[in-house]
Order: structure tokens, then sequence, then C-alpha cells
């Protein structure tokens, strides 16, 4: 069961293109669970149209909860106390941000294909354009940035993705 600390959903009302959709949620310690996550996620990009944000493409959804499943069982299976979600629409950027009260920097470990675990961040920074670390006093906060593409018509091209493990970059090929 979802225990919130605190919870807040706010639109800013911003000039052109920059309007902000936020929402922002935290669980007690042990409360935090993936598919609560996932599904705020979700309630959270059904939203955005209503908040003059364009549709987010199904794949782009997977990959969001993707996202944010990762970053949670991170959150709770390495850092003790509570933890929080936020999640921020500007423009084509979905901004998921999730902290923990751990000081600890994750580790992105060598891929291994023999290793069971291990691979969550591989896949965080495979499915974003960029995945920051900001370490806040006793925690910590770790920020994914996702362009979401809005539909074009009918029309929907298979995306891969490229991912070299020494490289802290990700690069996409149509």
């Amino acid at each position: 069961m979802i225990s919130p600390l605190m919870k807040q959903a706010a639109d800013d009302q911003g000039t052109g293109e920059q309007a902000t959709l936020r929402y922002s949620t935290a669980w007690a310690d042990g409360a935090a669970r993936a598919v609560d996550a996932r599904q705020a996620l979700r309630a959270f990009l059904i939203r955005g149209p209503h908040a003059d944000q364009a549709p987010v493409p199904e794949a782009m959804v997977l990959d969001a909860q993707l996202v944010v499943r990762e970053l949670i069982a991170n959150a709770t299976r390495h850092a003790p106390g509570p933890c929080g979600l936020v999640l921020q629409m500007v423009g084509e950027e979905l901004v998921i941000t999730v902290w923990d009260t751990s000081p600890q920097e994750p580790v992105f470990k060598r891929p291994d294909p023999h290793r069971v675990g291990g691979h969550g961040l591989h896949l965080v920074r495979a499915a974003g354009t960029k995945v920051t670390v900001t370490r806040r006093a006793q925690r910590k906060q770790v920020t994914a940035h996702l362009r979401v593409t809005p539909h074009r018509g009918n029309s929907t091209k298979d995306r891969t993705v490229l991912f070299s493990p020494h490289s802290d970059r990700t690069r996409q090929t149509d």
C-alpha cells in the first residue's frame, strides 16, 4: 500500500511552450513500491494533454515506466528510510527524479550477461538522453531525462538504442 508523506501536482502556466507539468510524492520507510510509482507515472502522462502537453507515444510510456521502476527499485534496495518521486514534463522532455536517504552514488557495474542484477542503471541510461546524480546533504537524487516524441500521423518507426558500457552517451538511430 502506498503511504505518501506528501503529494503534490501542479501545472506551471508559463509562457508558450515552456509550461511545466509537475507531480511529486514521497513514501515512508519501506512503503515505496515500483507498481505504485508506475501507476503515478501513467496518471501523470495521461494528464499531460489536459495541460496543453502533447500526448506521449505508448513506446515512450513503456520506456518511462522502465526508468521509474529501476530508480524506485534501487532506492528501496540500497537506501534506508523514505524516498520520493518527482515527475516534470517540459515541452517534449520528461524528467524523472527519484530521491532517497543514502548519500552513496549509484554504481554503474560493468555489464555482465552472466550476472543476475546490476543492469538497471544501464537500462535507465539507455532509455533516456541524460542521467544525473545530485548529492544533497544526507541524501541523493537520481534524475533521468527522456525525450518524448509526440505522435505524427499513423506512422511509427521502430527505435533502436545503441549503448556502449564505456560511454556516458546513448545514441538513437531510426
